[in-house]
């Protein structure tokens, strides 16, 4: 049974993430740009830096960054104040029961979102980016353990990265340390996708989609870092949404489509150790499960593109999800009923 938020907390959430986009731009340094690479257009804050000229990446055109430039442009709202009323909406959103992070999560997702991890192209996945549907959908999630976890996956584009042309205020690495997060060594020296808080065991992994047959390491020019490549990523991260994350006054990041996510929790769940189940592949199975129930009776269409999207894309991608629903016949007739 779905247990909607009160019509007070959702019109808290979306006044929040209102303000947060618009704070993203209101620290125009220099004059909006709007660059076109490979056919699709590019904002850029262009200013002057010492002696040279420095494009910070702002995002992907789109009319509503366009206007938020425009509102930016015309005037802003003081700093301060943006930030009491962002602090009062979160007050209302705990006072509602809307999931919050733990403090070491929140700790780090806010620092990655102050050194550009999200502005350019960082993309929240995983039960962290599960637990942001409560706002997205409306609905009370709750503190079952589907939606419990310490580790913090991040996921971008290894082209995207690469064509920005655009990087991180702040590097990586010492930013981690700083956090007492050590790298976990890989197998390829000098590369490195992992970081480990070794006094609150929260886990960062950089993640990037694999488009050949192998799943090394590759590249985000943009992060400085190491992502670890992964078949079926580049569905769950094509068309992110931009969602608060409710920590201290809140904080903007990339999530995945929830329909998509619901969709590639089913094949992850069948991928793990060769679709033994494990408890991990029980959790990929149970959020699932709870978005195709709330999106089959609140966004029908939706939830239906994403499916016919994912069958017609490869034999292998249909026998995963098919595996998954045998576990899941609830979940499964609710697919099949979708409308075509």
């Amino acid at each position: 049974m779905l247990r909607p938020h009160s019509a007070v907390g959702q019109s808290a959430w979306i006044d929040l993430l209102r303000m947060l986009k618009q704070d993203a731009v209101s620290d125009l340094r220099g004059v909006p740009r709007l660059k076109t690479i490979n056919g699709r257009g590019y904002w850029y804050d262009q200013f002057r830096l010492g002696d040279s000229v420095t494009d910070r990446y702002l995002g992907e055109d789109s009319a509503d960054l366009r206007a938020r430039i425009a509102k930016h442009q015309e005037g802003r709202v003081a700093a301060q104040d943006a930030g009491k009323d962002r602090s009062r909406l979160m007050r209302i959103l705990r006072a509602e029961g809307y999931l919050t992070p733990d403090l070491g999560t929140g700790q780090i997702i806010q620092a990655l979102a102050r050194a550009g991890v999200f502005r350019l192209g960082g993309t929240l996945v995983g039960t962290q980016a599960f637990r942001t549907y409560e706002g997205v959908l409306g609905v009370q999630i709750g503190f079952d353990q589907s939606a419990m976890t310490q580790d913090v996956d991040i996921a971008s584009f290894e082209r995207l990265s690469l064509a920005l042309g655009d990087t991180v205020e702040e590097e990586l690495a010492p930013l981690f340390d700083s956090l007492k997060f050590a790298p976990v060594p890989s197998l390829e020296q000098g590369q490195v996708w992992r970081w480990l808080q070794t006094n609150r065991q929260t886990l960062v992994e950089f993640l990037t989609p694999s488009f050949d047959e192998t799943e090394g390491l590759r590249p985000l020019a943009a992060l400085g870092v190491s992502a670890q490549s992964l078949h079926y990523l580049n569905y769950l991260i094509a068309t992110p949404l931009t969602v608060p994350f409710l920590y201290r006054s809140g904080v903007l990041v990339q999530v995945p489509r929830p329909e998509r996510y619901a969709i590639h929790k089913l094949i992850v769940a069948d991928r793990r150790r060769d679709g033994e189940d494990t408890q991990k592949s029980q959790k990929d199975r149970l959020q699932a499960a709870f978005l195709v129930d709330v999106l089959a009776q609140e966004r029908p269409d939706d939830l239906a593109e994403a499916y016919a999207t994912a069958m017609g894309t490869g034999k292998s991608w249909r026998e995963r999800i098919g595996r998954s629903l045998d576990r899941l016949p609830d979940t499964k007739a609710q697919l099949l009923a979708l409308p075509s």
